[in-house]
């Protein structure tokens, strides 16, 4: 199985697994125990690794929502993007970027999506997830903008006109 080297993204038919690991990974003090991802890039629980340099790697989503849906994450362990260094934060956009050029490539998608998280897993990543017309997330997305929009009429239920209208449709005689 091949290695993945800083700079190469690796082909469809190699894989990554915990016997191809380096022994050397990097560790950091801060380093969660509990950290999915920590564990990741320590090479101490397996992954399917796409792509990575000094400071970030690029894995494929064990939950995805569309085919080649990844995950980029700092090699070191911080909570929120906004809190990583300047290096770190260059490196993790670089390396979405890169990732996604080969997604359009490879995948053809209409666009790659690309959103940064880190509630339920407290080490920043960002998705990178190939969006197709139609596709889950594309409705996602469509519903959610349409609740953005909305507030305006959201409003006009709770005039009283508009209230009263409701009632007398419902209202009911016993």
């Amino acid at each position: 199985m091949a290695k993945v080297e800083p700079g190469n993204i690796m082909n469809e038919d190699q894989d990554e697994s915990l016997e191809d690991c380096p022994s050397d990974c990097p560790k950091d003090g801060r380093e969660e125990d509990s950290c999915i991802f920590c564990k990741i890039v320590q090479c101490s629980a397996p992954s399917h690794k796409i792509y990575e340099d000094d400071l970030s790697l690029c894995i494929l989503d064990v939950n995805p929502f569309t085919r080649g849906h990844c995950l980029v994450v700092p090699k070191r362990h911080v909570p929120w993007w906004h809190e990583l260094s300047d290096e770190e934060n260059a490196s993790l956009f670089r390396v979405a970027k890169i990732v996604s050029e080969r997604m359009m490539q490879e995948l053809s998608p209409d666009f790659v999506c690309m959103y940064a998280r880190g509630r339920r897993i407290a080490h920043t990543h960002i998705f990178l997830v190939p969006t197709y017309r139609g596709d889950v997330l594309d409705r996602f997305f469509n519903a959610l903008e349409l609740f953005q929009e909305s507030p305006p009429e959201l409003a006009a239920l709770r005039e009283e006109k508009a209230m009263e209208d409701v009632a007398g449709l419902l209202r009911m005689e016993k």
